[in-house]
């Protein structure tokens, strides 16, 4: 009993030394945790880095030392009660991060533009160094008597003669319609010519091509592109489209109500200090529409944003009812006063009560109702006798209904 109350002493002692050791040791243990969490980076002998995951890797880095203390010593035990032998590993010195080289200087950029082109002369200069007695307008009233196929020859003859013949007067119109294929050439020819009017029906232009032409045929008042795809048709939604008079795009594949509101709204490319930002057909008095596969969205649209437009081809739109017509002609829209012409014909949907709605119509001077399968021959003689009072209509064709001159 004596023996065994001496060692009480030992055991409170060691019970106190535990106590003051745990805390030491659960901080160890959490650091421990941390580390096999989370990769280390490891510096070998090499130079080189490489990250290592701690509890993957663990059997080879044992018997690696990093910066002279053992792996072992180093994770096992925390910085309070490492060992006074072992070495700390310092922090290493990154080399600095090489200046980038100095920016080059942009030198201001100024548009060069080619001289202006003088002048034809006056007169058609000789071998001798004498001219021609006869002036160049006399030469020009020749020349319109002329095809563009011989003034084609004719431009081969001299340079004067090359530059005569390709005066904006011999080729107001310009017809490649139904070409095979359209070549730089050929635009490059236009450019040169500058018509009023371009028919490239049922060719395969492109929107490049397009957007080239329009952007420097500011003159340009009737463009045909019937037949054509809307990848194509779509360049007349830039702020570089030409106030037209006449647009054809009958036919064109991919033309709905959504495309339709692309064309007549304002565009979104403007350039800058450009203010004016109305829709670019505004000026349209001549719309072609036939085969299109509209819907009356598209008629609201065109009555609002269209207010100089005559003549109207909705020909094969099978869309098209009566309702279509009382939307053109209804009260506030600028189309009831400003339509002269329509044409409805094949449009299956229409009916005789159609009829009605044209007698709101003051400046309306024909209608063609033509192979209407629901539009009645005797609905149009009454229409024609109800109008004689105002304006007298006649049946020029049947269903085809024309203002009596």
């Amino acid at each position: 009993k004596a023996r065994h109350k001496r060692r009480l002493p030992h055991r409170e002692l060691s019970r106190e030394l535990s106590k003051a050791l745990n805390p030491d040791i659960q901080k160890s243990d959490d650091c421990l945790d941390t580390e096999n969490r989370q990769p280390i980076k490891v510096e070998p002998e090499g130079g080189k880095r490489r990250a290592v995951e701690l509890g993957d890797q663990r059997s080879h880095l044992k018997s690696k030392e990093m910066n002279g203390t053992p792996w072992e010593l180093r994770h096992f035990y925390p910085s309070q009660i490492a060992p006074l032998g072992f070495n700390r590993s310092t922090p290493t010195n990154r080399p600095a991060p090489p200046h980038s080289p100095p920016k080059c200087v942009q030198m201001e950029r100024h548009v060069i533009r080619p001289p202006p082109i003088s002048p034809p002369p006056d007169r058609l200069p000789l071998k001798d160094g004498k001219t021609h007695a006869v002036q160049r307008e006399v030469w020009m009233k020749i020349f319109r008597h002329l095809t563009h196929q011989e003034l084609c020859v004719c431009m081969r003859i001299c340079k004067t003669w090359n530059r005569w013949c390709c005066d904006k007067r011999l080729w107001t119109t310009i017809d490649l319609s139904r070409c095979t294929s359209v070549t730089p050439l050929m635009l490059s020819g236009i450019i040169r010519r500058q018509p009023l009017c371009l028919d490239l029906s049922w060719t395969n232009i492109s929107k490049k091509q397009l957007s080239w032409l329009i952007n420097r045929l500011p003159g340009l008042r009737v463009l045909k592109l019937s037949g054509c795809s809307w990848a194509a048709v779509s360049a007349l939604c830039s702020s570089s489209c030409p106030l037209l008079r006449t647009l054809d795009v009958q036919w064109v594949e991919g033309l709905k109500d959504a495309q339709m509101r692309d064309l007549l709204s304002p565009p979104t490319d403007n350039r800058p200090g450009q203010l004016d930002n109305r829709c670019k057909l505004r000026n349209v008095q001549d719309l072609r529409l036939a085969g299109l596969d509209i819907t009356d969205t598209s008629l609201r649209l065109i009555s609002q944003q269209m207010p100089l437009l005559s003549s109207l081809d909705l020909s094969y739109c099978n869309h098209v009812n009566d309702q279509s017509v009382n939307l053109l002609t209804a009260a506030g829209t600028t189309t009831r006063d400003s339509l002269t012409d329509i044409n409805l014909s094949v449009c299956n949907r229409v009916t005789d009560h159609s009829l009605n709605f044209f007698k709101r119509c003051g400046s309306i001077c024909q209608i063609d109702l033509r192979f209407c399968k629901q539009v009645t021959k005797t609905a149009c003689e009454r229409f024609i006798a109800e109008m004689s009072v105002s304006v007298p209509f006649r049946l020029q064709e049947d269903k085809l209904l024309q203002k009596a001159s």
